[in-house]
């Protein structure tokens, strides 16, 4: 009988103790969340972007228990990088964290960061990215999914596309508050004053107004601009430039879904060409001189016949599959 008084009385010691060792766990565990949290908050009541090394990076994103969420741009900021869309993809992100941070949805559940290769290559190496800006949300549960690397080459980086990609990870709004840009509004005067500056100079000789040559080639550079897409980076906002997959820059978009502002330049000007090239064309039928006009239609024809098949290798490269093509492929 003492035998089995010694074993209870060894057994209840020994679940004591399991049990004070688990409460211990679980509160060290608890005690090391709530300053994660806090030294979060800390550093982003600082920067909304905080910027991470491969320490923090391991501390914050990829050490458990974790309860919030983490948006982490990638990039390379240093211009030996020669990351042209870097700068304006980092613009527009930290448009987004300043949103987040001042609006009534901030809590500590979201957080904004970004790594740069020069202070975190190990976390590049990590994640094996080749190639920057990337964004990567990390969820409070879980590794990240293909979902959560926003397709850049796709949406583009404006953060309004960023905004609208946080909500479909995380169910958190951000409306986009940019600061006020007064460059438009002051382009807008400066042109009004300089119209009527000169219609007032030349009140005495309004003739040209009824020029139709002059409302003709206005016309043409206006159906121009839409047509090459100016409309479209008025409301995208698209990079410049951006990088190919083979590391060198790209001029065109690889995506219908997308183009690249340098990429409007020139379908604008392989546009215009064919444009002279018709005009040249139907200018060839009125000329008395029979070799001027000869001459005339040849450059026309010329034109057209190269630059359409500029365009046209153009369009084949973005939409995948399309099967014609003219001089070049």
């Amino acid at each position: 009988m003492r035998i089995l008084i010694k074993i209870a009385i060894l057994i209840a010691i020994s679940l004591c103790l399991v049990h004070h060792v688990q409460s211990q766990g679980k509160s060290r565990g608890s005690q090391t969340l709530s300053e994660k949290v806090q030294q979060l908050l800390e550093m982003n009541a600082k920067r909304p972007v905080m910027r991470f090394n491969g320490n923090r990076f391991r501390d914050f994103v990829k050490s458990v228990p974790r309860n919030y969420s983490v948006v982490i741009m990638f990039t390379a900021m240093a211009p030996a990088r020669q990351c042209v869309i870097c700068r304006h993809a980092h613009d527009e992100y930290t448009i987004v964290a300043n949103s987040y941070r001042y609006s009534q949805t901030y809590s500590n559940k979201l957080f904004f960061a970004m790594v740069d290769f020069d202070e975190g290559s190990d976390v590049f190496q990590m994640l094996r990215l080749n190639t920057a800006p990337v964004f990567i949300h990390f969820p409070a549960k879980g590794k990240p999914k293909p979902a959560d690397t926003m397709d850049i080459q796709r949406v583009g980086v404006s953060a309004e596309v960023i905004g609208k990609w946080i909500q479909e990870r995380t169910d958190i709004q951000i409306r986009i508050f940019r600061p006020p840009n007064y460059s438009a509004t002051v382009a807008i005067l400066m042109l009004t004053a300089f119209v009527g500056s000169f219609l007032y100079l030349r009140r005495n000789n309004l003739d040209f107004l009824y020029n139709k040559q002059m409302w003709g080639f206005l016309a043409v550079i206006f159906c121009l601009a839409m047509v090459s897409g100016q409309m479209w980076n008025h409301i995208r906002s698209p990079p410049f430039v951006h990088k190919s997959q083979n590391g060198g820059i790209a001029y065109i978009h690889g995506s219908s879904q997308g183009q690249l502002v340098i990429e409007t330049y020139i379908v604008m000007f392989l546009n215009a060409m064919i444009v002279v090239g018709m005009v040249l064309l139907t200018e060839a039928g009125w000329q008395t001189d029979a070799r001027k006009g000869k001459i005339t239609a040849i450059v026309g024809l010329v034109l057209v016949a190269v630059f359409f098949s500029f365009i046209l290798s153009i369009f084949r490269s973005k939409a995948q599959g399309y099967p014609y093509s003219f001089l070049f492929k």
